[in-house]
């Protein structure tokens, strides 16, 4: 019988990225996404008992895949967005590299009572974090009309954004939008059948982004790393979706997120990162093959100045 851990969440570029780590004993290293553990685990290898890694996860049901009892090992069930917070609390003054997979685990599309997935009929809820915040159902029962159609257009990309909230804030007004089959209910009927399936993803993961806060978070966690990693660490993401990949692009680039060149007095660009590989690398064929999940992934590496 599979432990929770491999049934969780399949680490996506393992050696790749624990690779692009360049982790050394006696390091301090950040995991912002534990999830099943994969990854956290093999940096934990590399210290031989040297060190320290704090990794972090906002799910309480992570923290169930701690499958070991490590001193160099710190578990923080938090929002990554406090990384900053979280380093003081532990005085962290400097780390040597951070990992970030900001991928949504496996465990989450296949838990049949979260609602981050159309294929199963549940309360639409979508909360990494379950302790707080709005749901998916607060949102589309709550939100103005074009408050949604710029969350669907913004987060999933799509044209007829308008039409959807529309369509959505009609329905609401005969019933709450409870559940996921409530939703498809009402949605499926505007997709055309060949892209039906690619559209409710879409749609789903605008939503999920926004009950999370996502953007915002990351936003907030690549900054604090960017002033936590000293002078030759590593950060090391993998990203799923163009949104979240042109913000660290931009970090990488620019050290900040919106991607804002500056020059010195000689027009010589201040750059706070150098890559480390200057195309994405992305999942092998074989990877692929074996974890569907990983199809969409690319990873980016780089190194403080």
């Amino acid at each position: 019988m599979k432990n929770i851990a491999e049934t969780y969440h399949v680490p996506v570029l393992l050696k790749d990225s624990i690779d692009g780590l360049n982790v050394f004993p006696g390091g301090v290293y950040v995991d912002v996404t534990f999830g099943g553990g994969g990854h956290s685990e093999e940096i934990l290898n590399r210290l031989n008992g040297k060190g320290h890694l704090y990794s972090f996860d906002q799910d309480a049901d992570a923290e169930r895949n701690i499958r070991w009892n490590d001193s160099c090992f710190t578990f923080i069930r938090s929002n990554f967005r406090y990384l900053k917070n979280w380093m003081r609390y532990y005085s962290v003054e400097k780390i040597d590299g951070l990992l970030a997979d900001l991928g949504v685990s496996s465990h989450h599309f296949d838990d049949e009572s979260r609602g981050f997935s159309f294929r199963y009929d549940a309360p639409l809820d979508m909360r990494m974090n379950q302790r707080a915040g709005k749901t998916a159902a607060d949102i589309l029962n709550e939100y103005e009309e074009k408050t949604l159609a710029d969350i669907f257009y913004l987060y999933g990309e799509l044209k007829t954004a308008r039409r959807i909230a529309s369509i959505i804030v009609k329905a609401r007004k005969e019933r709450p939008i409870v559940t996921t089959n409530d939703f498809l209910t009402i949605v499926e009927p505007l997709f055309r059948k060949e892209h039906e399936k690619k559209d409710m993803a879409k749609l789903f993961q605008a939503l999920r982004i926004e009950v999370n806060h996502e953007m915002d978070a990351l936003k907030e966690m690549l900054i604090g790393a960017t002033e936590l990693i000293r002078p030759g660490g590593r950060l090391s993401v993998i990203t799923y979706h163009s949104l979240e990949d042109r913000i660290v692009k931009n970090v990488m680039k620019a050290g900040n997120v919106e991607g804002t060149v500056k020059q010195d007095f000689f027009g010589r660009i201040e750059s706070t990162f150098v890559p480390v590989n200057n195309k994405v690398i992305t999942p092998s064929r074989e990877e692929q093959e074996n974890n569907p999940r990983s199809r969409s992934a690319k990873l980016r590496i780089a190194e403080r100045k």
